[in-house]
This record gives C-alpha cells, structure tokens and sequence, in this order.
C-alpha cells in the first residue's frame, strides 16, 4: 500500500470535468486506488464515487493504491491534482 495527501488547489475541485480525467488516469493502472476526504473513502475508478466525495478548492485528499504499479499511479495522480488538472 502506497498513499500520499495533497491539497486540491484549482477554482472548482474535482467536478465533472477533472473527475473524467482523474478516473480516466486511475483506470489506465491495474492497482486498486482510492482517495480519502475527512474520513470518507472511495474507488478513484468510479465516476460517481468520484463526484459523490464533494471534493471542493482547498480541501486535502489522500490518494492510496495497493498493487504491482501502486507508486506510480500515485505519484501520477497527485501530479495532476498539482497541476490543477491543466486549468489556465
């Protein structure tokens, strides 16, 4: 298992449009990922489970995966929630 916490810092959190790109990332790798917020945990390869966390701007998420390419799929994720999932 292989987890780190960041802070989401773009205008509208994790809405429809970074949800579908982060679930997008998730599913491309074969670990089994799962992000957290305030205690409440959910699949990062569902949409809906996504979308249903209520991530907003400023909140801190830790994402965790177990499996083969665990670290990867982390690092990647997290480089996208920095990267304020490509907003201007």
């Amino acid at each position: 298992m292989y987890s780190k916490e960041v802070i989401v810092r773009n205008k509208t959190g994790i809405h429809a449009r970074p949800a579908t790109m982060f679930v997008k990332m998730a599913s491309s790798f074969t670990s089994d990922i799962s992000i957290e917020k305030d205690g409440k945990q959910a699949n990062c390869k569902s949409l809906i489970n996504i979308l249903s966390m209520g991530i907003t701007k400023d909140c801190k998420i830790k994402i965790s995966a177990d499996g083969f390419d665990e670290e990867k799929a982390v690092s990647e994720l997290v480089k996208m929630v920095e990267a304020k999932f490509g907003e201007a």
